[in-house]
Parts: C-alpha cells; sequence; structure tokens
C-alpha cells in the first residue's frame, strides 16, 4: 500500500490477483506503430487486487452466474451460452451484457477487494523506444520488458505485512511467465529494501491461471475494464462506481511540475483529475 500507516496491518495470508489491459504491443509484423489503429488502445496497464476471501467472492460469482443463466430474459443471448465459452463460463467485462456487468459490480462492492494499478502511455513508449533506436542499432523493442517493469512499480510499494503471499497472475495464452513474474517482484523488492531500509520478509507464491478458475481474476478484469474506459473513452462513470475499492493509481505518464509519474488515491481522486488522453 501507499502509506506509512499500511505498515503497522498485518495478514497471515495475503492474496493477490494480478491481470492486464489491453496489450504491450506497439508495432506490426512490419515494424509500423500500430498506435492509433482500430483495435489498439493508447494505454497498458497492469492491476494487482488484493482478496480478503477468494473462496468468498467465488461462491458469490457462481451463485451470481447461475441466478443470471436461468434467467429467461438471457436465454438466447449469443454470449450466455455455453459453447460461447464467455459469460456462461465466467465472467469478463468486455463479453458480459451492460445488464450482466451492473450485477456483478454490485456482487463487488460487497467484498473485501482494494485494487492498484499502474499505467503506461503507449504514446511515451514509442517516444522511448524510438530514441533508444536511434542510440543503440541492435535493440528490438519486446512487450515483455515494459510488463516486467510495470509488475516492479506495482508490487514495489508499501502493503501489509503478512507471512505468505500468493499473487495469482492471468495466464495469457500458452506461455507461462512465473520466472520473470518472480525476477521483477524481487527487483521491486530490491528496490523497496533501498527506498525505506527494510526487508518484507514473507513467503510468495506465483501462478498462473485463468479467468474462468478463478473468481479473483475475474474481478480484477472488471476493475481494470473501468479504468480502461476512463482512460480510452473518458466514460467515469464504471470507475466512479469502484473508486471506494481502489487504493492507488500510478499513471508513469502523468506530468506535474515538470515531472512525470503521478500516484491518485483517495485524497487526489482520478476521476475529479480529468486527465485525457494526449
Amino acid at each position: 500500500m501507499s502509506t506509512e500507516q499500511d505498515t503497522a496491518q498485518t495478514s497471515d495470508v495475503l492474496h493477490y490477483f494480478v491481470d492486464e489491459a489491453s496489450d504491450p504491443a506497439l508495432f506490426d509484423a512490419r515494424g509500423r506503430s500500430l498506435i492509433g489503429l482500430d483495435g489498439c488502445s493508447a494505454y497498458f496497464m497492469l492491476g494487482k487486487l488484493e482478496v480478503d476471501d477468494p473462496a468468498a467472492l467465488g461462491v458469490a460469482l457462481d451463485a451470481l452466474r447461475a441466478e443470471l443463466l436461468a434467467d429467461p430474459y438471457f436465454r438466447r443471448v449469443p454470449s450466455m451460452q455455453a459453447a460461447a465459452g464467455k459469460t456462461a463460463v465466467f465472467f469478463h467485462a468486455k463479453d458480459d451484457l451492460a445488464e450482466v456487468r451492473r450485477e456483478v459490480f454490485r456482487v463487488l462492492a460487497r467484498h473485501g477487494l482494494r485494487f492498484s494499478a499502474v499505467i503506461k502511455s503507449k504514446h511515451a513508449l514509442l517516444a522511448y523506444v524510438r530514441e533508444r533506436n536511434a542510440r543503440e542499432e541492435a535493440y528490438r523493442y519486446k512487450g515483455d520488458e515494459i510488463y516486467d517493469g510495470l509488475v516492479m512499480e506495482l508490487f514495489r510499494r508499501l502493503r501489509p505485512f503478512s507471512d505468505q503471499v500468493n499473487i495469482c497472475y492471468a495466464k495469457r495464452g500458452s506461455k507461462t511467465r512465473s520466472a520473470a513474474f518472480k525476477e521483477a517482484l524481487e527487483a521491486a523488492e530490491a528496490r523497496f529494501e533501498r527506498d525505506y531500509g527494510f526487508a518484507r520478509d514473507s513467503k510468495v507464491t506465483i501462478v498462473p491461471d485463468v479467468p474462468a478458475s478463478q473468481a479473483g481474476l475475474q474481478a480484477a478484469d472488471y476493475f481494470l475494464w473501468a479504468l480502461q474506459r476512463h482512460y480510452e473513452r473518458k466514460e467515469s462513470r464504471y470507475l466512479e462506481l469502484v473508486w471506494p475499492q481502489v487504493v492507488e493509481i500510478h499513471d508513469l505518464d502523468a506530468a506535474e511540475g515538470g515531472r512525470r509519474g503521478v500516484t491518485y488515491n483517495k485524497k487526489r481522486p482520478l476521476i475529479e483529475d480529468e486527465r485525457a488522453p494526449e
């Protein structure tokens, strides 16, 4: 977490669920920039959701899904058919109907959830890559480097002390990234120790999984979707809905006082700041 007061909190086990919004791709197969094209977002986001009771959240979301599937109103909706592999199997904000999203948000509001995210502007990232290419002819941008960098930013800040930290991150495709995730977390902890002068001694378990198996990943997706709608479309009502459960949003490229990087939290709400895409 982000305040000194948080260090006084203790918990036997912390459960974090990590997901991303959009992807870190910048170029097509011919090396042309994708930014600005249909389907390419202007931001890459990585979020973590701390869940007090993952099992209880899973029971609640399963019960909601069963209730919705039994409702004749949704009987012929394509995304509610099991064969489609969408809402009938797991909640995913982009695929779910507006009526479904509203019910999911209602369930999430009743559980102990705390959300944090780190945001990177793809415009700023593209400028960095081009500048580095000009200096280093052999340099080739890879999306994994920005992902790992955001993992470090996401986990280096203060959090409650605990004996065990369980981190579940959303697996994409057939490639698992546990080793890279572990390296990024170790770098984050080293940076934390340098910044604050002491180390956090917790056992950490890192596992990849799919949202269909983890209610925490489904919930993290909803928080990220709300944040993305604010950034990409200036549609803030969803972010405003979940804001009571947001701990902080760290925008790496928002400018303030000649410096880059702004952290939004309860004292400085992102919605009131009305940040718009460049």
